[in-house]
Order: C-alpha cells, then sequence, then structure tokens
C-alpha cells in the first residue's frame, strides 16, 4: 500500500466493483470522443434438452462494430458443428444491429485456422504467450463491398529515421476514418525498416482527399528527409 496526499493506492486481485466502475467510466468516455454511445453486450447460447450449457458465445456490438470476446463448445460437442453455428448467429445479429465488421482475437492453441475457414482475415499477432504460442488478431466484414469501393497497398520504406516513420504512419492512418478510408492490414517486416498498409476507400474520390488533407500534408512537411518513402498500387480481390 502507498499513501501519498491522502490519497492510497493498493494492488489486489480480481475486484468486480472497480471492474464496474472502470467499465462505466471509459465507457462514458468513449461516448463523448467518438458521439457513439450505442454500446451493447452480444451473447448465442446452445443448451440441450437437460438446460445443460452445451456451447456460448459472448461479445459487443458499438459505433457500427462487433467484436467477439469468448467462444466455448463442450468438449462432446465440438465436432458437431455448433462453433460455425455461434459465429453465424453473432454476425447475423451484429449485421441486425447495423455493424459492417466484427474482430475476434484467438490464441495459437485455441482456433485461428477455424476463424480463417469462416472468412476472418489475420491483422496481427501478439508472440510471447506461454509455450510459445501467438495471439492472432482477426476481422471480417459483415457487408459485401460497394461497387465504388477503392482498395490500395501501400509498401513503405521507413530506413531514413525508423522511430520518426513509424510515428509519422500512426498519426497519417489516424486521418483515414475522415475520409471513409479504414486500415485492413498494418504488417511489418523482421527488420522493422518496411511496412505494408492494405488500406480500403468507400469510393476513390475519399483516397484523392485523403491524398489532399492538410493535416496529412503538415505532418510531412514537419517530418522532412526523415519522411518514410512510399509506393502505392491499386489492388482489387481476385
Amino acid at each position: 500500500m502507498i499513501e501519498d496526499e491522502g490519497a492510497t493506492l493498493r494492488v489486489g486481485g480480481r475486484d468486480d466493483e472497480l471492474s464496474a466502475r472502470l467499465d462505466r467510466e471509459l465507457t462514458a468516455f468513449n461516448n463523448a470522443a467518438t458521439g457513439a454511445d450505442d454500446e451493447r453486450g452480444l451473447s448465442v447460447t446452445v443448451v440441450d434438452a437437460d438446460g445443460d450449457l452445451v456451447a456460448g458465445l459472448t461479445g459487443w456490438t458499438w459505433g457500427g462494430r462487433a467484436g467477439i470476446n469468448l467462444v466455448w463448445v463442450r468438449a462432446d460437442q465440438r465436432r458437431a458443428g455448433w462453433g460455425g453455428r455461434l459465429l453465424r448467429a453473432a454476425e447475423d445479429e451484429a449485421r441486425r444491429r447495423g455493424c459492417t465488421e466484427i474482430s475476434v482475437a484467438s490464441f495459437t492453441f485455441q482456433a485461428p485456422g477455424f476463424y480463417r475457414r469462416h472468412g476472418y482475415t489475420d491483422t496481427g499477432i501478439r508472440d510471447g504467450i506461454p509455450g510459445g504460442h501467438v495471439d492472432h488478431n482477426f476481422w471480417k466484414p459483415l457487408v459485401d463491398d460497394p461497387a465504388g469501393v477503392f482498395r490500395v497497398v501501400a509498401l513503405v520504406d521507413l530506413s531514413a529515421d525508423t522511430d520518426a516513420g513509424r510515428r509519422y504512419e500512426d498519426a497519417v492512418l489516424a486521418l483515414l476514418s475522415r475520409h471513409c478510408g479504414r486500415l485492413e492490414r498494418r504488417l511489418r517486416t523482421g527488420d522493422g525498416e518496411s511496412e505494408v498498409h492494405v488500406i480500403r476507400f468507400a469510393s476513390r474520390a475519399g483516397y484523392e482527399a485523403f491524398l489532399a488533407d492538410p493535416d496529412r500534408a503538415a505532418l510531412r512537411v514537419a517530418l522532412g528527409d526523415a519522411a518514410p518513402i512510399t509506393r502505392v498500387l491499386e489492388v482489387r480481390d481476385v
């Protein structure tokens, strides 16, 4: 325990009251910052004839996005197709709530292949999971791309100043939403000196507006010779 000017810092274990308070406070902060105040829980439950739990899924929807937190199927039912039915039910409900995309994370020893088979795309990994495992992050669109969608791949050379280049890319990518753009994938090479960005815009006009964004131009001018060198390729699904 640490006391400082009348305040006390304590470290402990599980605290449901604290979790509930933090959830309320951060939800209020997020809603104020984004203008989206429609956060809701999402759940799918399967029970057998005796009322025992067979499978379940929990998640959330907010601001046109959906996320999956937990998915579980009872051991004796894991080849009965319940996992896929849980996903489809969650996706259908998310669409009904107006969501256009859904995300989930899965450890190596859980079900990354399962999500890939159901149309989820890898968006990144986090190393260091016990036992040498990896945490895989996935994303899936819940609506078909409209006819005017415009997708590009940016090949980014950060070698002039790697740290400054990464900060610049962080700031520039944050501007995408102004122009109906979204970052679908962000990949980095092992040496850290290059990145690949897969970016989708609702239209070519959105892409052109992004290129002309004065804040983007100002960031590049401020960086000067340390600015990344970028090659952009227009791509489409095949």
